[in-house]
């Protein structure tokens, strides 16, 4: 697999996302649109000659900026695709992009509705009566 991450401001976050979408599923077994968005940030720049906003003197922080993680098949094509579409759905003139090989595991097929240890079988805030998960569904 590729992992492929990118720094953008969490207000560009869905409309990236929605542009990568349009290309692969993110599919992840029985679940797609999968990415993982970290806590905001502080990103820390100055612009230089060439620079969009032109030439400054005094370093840039820019807060609420975070960090996105995803997973691609290991396809260069696809990968390039994807990575096209950020910088055209991006803000930044130079986004930050990185592309890794990975290895990574999926689940192994189990009927494991009743292990206790599993996110469907234990109770949060982010749980409600009416979803499947409160009636036993499945999960990643």
């Amino acid at each position: 697999m590729l992992l492929l991450t990118f720094h953008a401001p969490v207000e560009d976050v869905d409309r990236i996302m929605e542009a990568v979408v349009k290309i692969t599923p993110l599919a992840m077994g029985s679940y797609d649109s999968n990415a993982y968005q970290s806590a905001a940030g502080i990103e820390r720049y100055r612009p230089l000659e060439g620079a969009a906003a032109g030439p400054e003197t005094e370093l840039r922080k820019r807060p609420g900026v975070v960090t996105i993680s995803l997973e691609l098949p290991d396809d260069q094509q696809l990968a390039g695709q994807v990575i096209e579409a950020i910088f055209q759905a991006h803000s930044y003139q130079e986004p930050v992009i990185r592309l890794q090989e990975i290895l990574t595991s999926r689940s192994k097929g189990l009927d494991d509705r009743a292990n206790p240890n599993r996110w469907w079988n234990t109770t949060g805030d982010w749980k409600t009566a009416n979803s499947p998960s409160a009636t036993g569904g499945g999960g990643a």
